[in-house]
């Protein structure tokens, strides 16, 4: 696991490739799914939930068409952690995050699949196995397949008629 150090000054070093970083190329190894641990760089104590979080929030101001968090749902995961016993919900946002992207990822293969055999890539299709077929009919000098001529004699009548 990677190991991504916070100093005071706030900067994030990353210590395998020996060098700073900032949110952006954390969230870039987010994507990338390289599991990495941000500590504090005097007491070692784990903040990568703090910084996961400063990642959401950069994303969320950075994009507001791409706004996961609205208001009135922020609202109530403030409420959820006020009630007297707090519904187990990082397992359910977990659970349902999770089918949400794997849903996604089959719509993705699927649509992929369907525009491998569009009409346009079905069409270019044909059209290969039809160069393939006259090339090939055109190298064998003019033989079609049944072994008739372009004079219409097959090769055994040829070959008695000399």
């Amino acid at each position: 696991m990677r190991v991504i150090r916070k100093y005071a000054n706030r900067r994030l070093y990353d210590t395998e490739q020996s060098r700073y970083v900032t949110l952006e190329d954390l969230r870039s190894l987010i994507l990338e799914e390289v599991p990495f641990r941000v500590e504090d760089a005097k007491s070692g104590e784990d903040l990568t939930r703090t910084i996961l979080l400063s990642i959401i929030i950069e994303q969320e101001q950075a994009d507001s068409d791409a706004e996961v968090f609205s208001n009135d749902l922020l609202q109530q995961l403030i409420r959820v952690y006020a009630m007297s016993q707090p519904l187990p919900l990082a397992r359910y946002l977990e659970q349902g995050t999770r089918l949400m992207m794997e849903q996604q990822k089959k719509m993705q293969d699927q649509w992929q699949q369907a525009m491998r055999h569009s009409p346009m890539e079905l069409m270019r299709e044909l059209a290969e196995e039809n160069m393939r077929f006259w090339q090939n009919t055109i190298s064998q000098g003019g033989t079609s397949q049944g072994g008739t001529s372009q004079g219409g004699t097959t090769k055994d009548d040829d070959e008695r008629s000399s």
